[in-house]
């Protein structure tokens, strides 16, 4: 640069000196217009006994090309996710009130009377038991549903003891067993429950708040009613 313009291009670069962050002192990004800017200033201040190089001129022109690109992208970048995200609390707000079977070995026996789920079984069992259990641990029922073919098997307590008794609301234990040459073995358990409400989290997870069961993420969710 020319030593009589020097005072002038440093104090139109000192606008843009970048700390260790990488940001003005301002604390924005260098953004296209001050890149421009900054062009234009080395312009105005060059040498005019050693102008910039053709080529040199050309790789900024480019390098500007890049960053207003780039920046345009981001912009539709952030405009696709905001309305990906719209979406999602639409959707999640529909299941407010739904049935959805999770995974669980708890089950809320309501004003319906009765508690639904699935049990999964790996192979074959001669012997599929369901046990249900009050919250003091007591055992107040047990199903024996015979043997079973490996895969995904429905269950239903209609909320009575054995003695034919209805049993009080509330939270009751489901425990499945299958029997095997090797012993007796615990199956996982569904268990379908309420969607009491539904909460967004950052990067647009969605929790379900499930009634008395508390809250689990929609990814865990196998069916929804």
């Amino acid at each position: 640069m020319s030593a009589v313009n020097s005072a002038a291009a440093s104090d139109v670069l000192s606008q843009y000196q970048l700390n260790q962050e990488g940001k003005t002192p301002g604390g924005n990004e260098l953004g296209k217009d001050a890149f421009m800017e900054l062009m234009l200033a080395q312009l105005k201040n060059q040498n005019p006994l050693e102008p910039q190089d053709n080529g040199d001129f050309i790789a900024q022109l480019a390098q500007f090309s890049s960053l207003e690109e780039m920046q345009n992208l981001s912009g539709s970048v952030d405009d696709v996710v905001g309305q990906f995200r719209s979406s999602q609390a639409l959707q999640a707000s529909a299941m407010v009130g739904k049935t959805v079977l999770a995974p669980s070995s708890v089950g809320i026996l309501g004003s319906e009377g009765e508690i639904t789920g699935t049990i999964q079984v790996p192979a074959s069992t001669g012997g599929l038991r369901l046990s249900v259990m009050n919250q003091s641990g007591e055992l107040v029922r047990q199903i024996d549903m015979g043997s079973s073919q490996a895969g995904v098997v429905s269950f239903q307590w209609d909320g009575q003891d054995g003695n034919g008794n209805p049993l009080p609301p509330g939270p009751y234990s489901i425990v499945a067993q299958g029997s095997y040459p090797s012993g007796s073995e615990q199956l996982a358990t569904m268990v379908s429950a309420n969607v009491d409400s539904v909460s967004l989290g950052q990067g647009g997870s969605i929790t379900l708040n499930l009634a008395g069961m508390g809250s689990i993420p929609l990814s865990e969710v196998k069916q929804i009613n």
